[in-house]
């Protein structure tokens, strides 16, 4: 007696050569949408590869000249930036902007977090229209109080200091870092409060002991932004700052061009390359906890 063993065919999956003829359609749109990405990411980045290229090239060679790859290079411009201009180094520079930058800093840090920590957390009279107040003055621009600050400053004697320059960050105006860490505090539970109220904390150590630890994604993000801000800022140091040894170095690059003489191109490119690697390795260093300050997702179990 023998029995017969019968294979079955395999069915193929209904919508299997749908997905067959698909595959080759979301390839190609996937590589034409790396190719466009690699085309916009080579024009934003296209400027910075000019001027490190350009910090090489003699200044006759930068004005004027098509071609991004310096014919004779050489490293006189750098040598030429770091001895600095007006009789001040390159290094007094450099100073000026690191203090101007860390106070910058250490007051948006101190006064927006006690800010946010008010608007998040007390219940007092008149909160909710205080804090739309302080909102509106993100729509007030910059050059309309810029004169009466100067007179006021001016006639108590600070100009050519650089306390107008950091003031107001220890007085939170920056309302946008504000409104960032209010937005941070919203999201995290009251619970925590209120167990340590329990415990017997006040304002003061619910703030130190417990916000200001959560609050770390927010506070980088808010370093970073000020830090940086501070550093390229050329109004208020032009404004306020008139003796040369108190520049920082956006004004020191304004000191290579001379419209009534020769200006030096290429050692103005050289400082700025200078000056913009502090600003690309404190971002490097701190970038990850942009994305956590601006999304403020709040507490994760």
């Amino acid at each position: 007696m023998s029995t017969a063993t019968t294979i079955a065919a395999p069915v193929p999956a209904p919508g299997g050569e749908r997905a067959e003829r698909r595959r080759p359609r979301r390839t190609g749109k996937r590589i034409l949408f790396n190719l466009m990405m690699l085309a916009l990411t080579a024009v934003v980045l296209y400027p910075g590869l000019w001027m490190l290229m350009s910090s090489f090239k003699p200044s006759n060679d930068i004005v004027g000249n098509v071609s991004l790859i310096p014919a004779d290079g050489s490293t006189q411009n750098y040598l030429t930036a770091l001895q600095g201009i007006g009789g001040v180094s390159f290094w007094t520079f450099v100073q000026n902007s690191v203090v101007l930058a860390v106070l910058t800093v250490v007051g948006v840090l101190f006064s927006s977090s006690v800010s946010a920590y008010a608007f998040a957390r007390l219940s007092f009279p008149g909160r909710n229209l205080w804090f739309a107040l302080m909102i509106g003055t993100l729509l007030l621009p910059f050059h309309v109080v810029i004169i009466p600050q100067y007179i006021v400053f001016n006639e108590l004697g600070l100009v050519n200091t650089f306390v107008p320059l950091v003031l107001g960050k220890f007085l939170a105006t920056d309302a946008f870092f504000v409104f960032l860490m209010v937005q941070f505090m919203r999201n995290l539970p009251r619970e925590l409060d209120e167990a340590a109220r329990i415990d017997g904390a006040g304002h003061v150590r619910i703030f130190t002991s417990i916000m200001l630890p959560l609050m770390k994604p927010a506070l980088v993000t808010a370093s970073i932004f000020s830090f940086i801000w501070s550093w390229n800022d050329f109004f208020g140091p032009l404004l306020y700052l008139k003796d040369p040894s108190l520049a920082t170095l956006p004004i020191a690059l304004r000191l290579f061009v001379d419209q009534t003489s020769v200006s030096d191109y290429g050692a103005q490119m050289a400082m700025a390359v200078l000056a913009l690697v502090p600003v690309l390795l404190f971002f490097i260093l701190f970038q990850r906890h942009i994305v956590e300050g601006v999304a403020t997702q709040g507490l994760k179990g």
